[in-house]
């Protein structure tokens, strides 16, 4: 009876869903817009449920930045490790990049770490953290395929792979950008093929 009291109530809410949901009020709102009524409002728990679960406000915010770059951001990424033609690979990559820009669910377009996360770096302590290994674990990744592409044979042994690999993600940072301006998927995929060509040149 002891070791079940000190368990505690099972929690009735699933926790990837509410952290979800606070990030979208976080970027409808901002972080200082955002007041915890807002936020447990959208999540459907009371204060101390999400104290509970997520800690205080700051605490809740890292926790939908790592959300963020561990699941929304990803996508791409694996669709970039897994085709196994490398002209088709980043042509996928930019493409699901121009669908999470233009196509997302809740009605937010852009980028969360770029348009809402980024505006708090100095402000909120934690962020800057969480942005640069965000970057840093993207560029790794990307970098990792086209070496591989390297050691067998399908680029030539000088390819500058984090060179590209910083370009891809840059490139998805800009369709970000246009798609928050509501630039259509059309206009955004009519020079796909020449920034593939551009990404995977040897000169």
């Amino acid at each position: 009876m002891n070791d079940i009291k000190k368990m505690g109530r099972p929690r009735t809410f699933d926790e990837k869903q509410a952290l979800l949901k606070a990030m979208n009020t976080f970027w409808a709102k901002g972080y200082d817009g955002a007041s915890l009524k807002d936020l447990t409002k959208a999540m459907g728990i009371s204060g101390p449920s999400m104290y509970a679960a997520f800690g205080d406000k700051r605490e809740l915010y890292l926790k939908t930045i790592d959300l963020y770059a561990d699941v929304d951001a990803c996508e791409p990424v694996v669709i970039f490790e897994t085709e196994p033609d490398i002209a088709k690979a980043v042509k996928g990559f930019l493409q699901a990049v121009i669908h999470y820009a233009v196509s997302r669910e809740n009605g937010a377009q852009g980028c969360y770490l770029a348009s809402c996360a980024i505006a708090n770096i100095d402000e909120v302590e934690g962020v800057a953290e969480r942005l640069d290994k965000a970057i840093h674990d993207t560029d790794t990744r990307l970098a990792a395929r086209f070496d591989l592409e390297k050691q067998k044979g399908n680029l030539p042994s000088d390819f500058p792979s984090i060179n590209r690999a910083r370009l891809m993600y840059d490139m998805r940072q800009s369709y970000m950008f246009r798609g928050r301006a509501k630039w259509s998927k059309a206009t955004l995929e009519e020079d796909l093929d020449y920034r593939v060509k551009m990404i995977i040149s040897s000169s």
